[in-house]
């Protein structure tokens, strides 16, 4: 391993961790093609299991022999390490854990791509909250969803905190930038399904759902659900049932239910 012991609160090589914002990491600042930071050992590991590649680790030197067993595997990458206080100064905040990960991010994957053998995919559309984001991701990999499709102004799937709140899901489940969340996917076979709530949505355990072969649920942002011209163009509008009055959900709870019901179906 290369230890380096952090001598100053702008140590050479450690920009990553501290000067440089999430679009200047991913606009490739400080290494071609770009980075994102993962947080704790275990995303950390997920993400190294996943084939990404990991450019230097920020650790607390506590944990150099205990969480952080994980430097392990960096090779001769390096390994910046220092006391708490002096971290948390750099940094702004106590580390998770004790270790930030910087790594590559990877090539951006086409989203026909992402979803060339997916049955049941979900669409994440203007959706700004990071902590939604890794939400949304995390259930999609535990509930069996194939791939997760993005429009481009949505929050970066790799920023540290849709990372961190994901717990690595980022990294299980393919995913894609997407341009129009409902016509792109026609030539590919899909039947779109949007989640909003108007006269003509059925409920989401439909069996007309059930029997399509290859469907995408369609998720909308947080304030204002979807656009209209997204609701419109979709083949379905799709509602969860609900009781005493209430009429929505949180987007990143409505996309467990979601989830789970067209996994169940398909």
């Amino acid at each position: 391993m290369r230890l380096i012991e952090i001598t100053s609160l702008n140590h050479p090589g450690t920009e990553p961790y501290h000067s440089l914002t999430e679009a200047q990491l991913r606009s490739g600042q400080s290494c071609d093609g770009g980075v994102f930071i993962a947080e704790s050992p275990k995303v950390i590991n997920v993400a190294l299991d996943a084939g990404y590649e990991p450019l230097s680790l920020l650790c607390e030197r506590r944990h150099i022999t205990g969480d952080a067993a994980i430097i392990e595997r960096l090779g001769d990458k390096p390994v910046f390490t220092g006391g708490r206080d002096v971290l948390a100064a750099m940094t702004g905040y106590t580390l998770t854990r004790g270790v930030l990960c910087a790594m590559r991010r990877p090539k951006e994957r086409n989203f026909a791509d992402a979803c060339r053998d997916a049955r049941r995919v979900a669409v994440i559309d203007n959706v700004v909250e990071a902590t939604n984001v890794g939400a949304i991701f995390r259930s999609a990999a535990a509930l069996g969803i194939d791939a997760v499709l993005l429009t481009r102004n949505t929050c970066d799937p790799l920023c540290r905190r849709a990372v961190r709140v994901s717990m690595g899901a980022v990294f299980l489940v393919p995913w894609a930038w997407i341009d129009n969340s409902t016509q792109d996917l026609k030539p590919l076979g899909f039947k779109t399904a949007a989640l909003a709530l108007t006269d003509k949505s059925i409920p989401l355990g439909s069996r007309e759902l059930a029997a399509e072969p290859r469907l995408a649920i369609i998720m909308g942002n947080e304030g204002d659900g979807l656009p209209h011209d997204t609701i419109t163009q979709a083949d379905y509008t799709v509602r969860i049932p609900m009781h005493h009055g209430v009429d929505s959900l949180n987007v990143a709870a409505a996309s467990a239910v979601a989830f789970w019901e067209i996994n169940k179906q398909g």
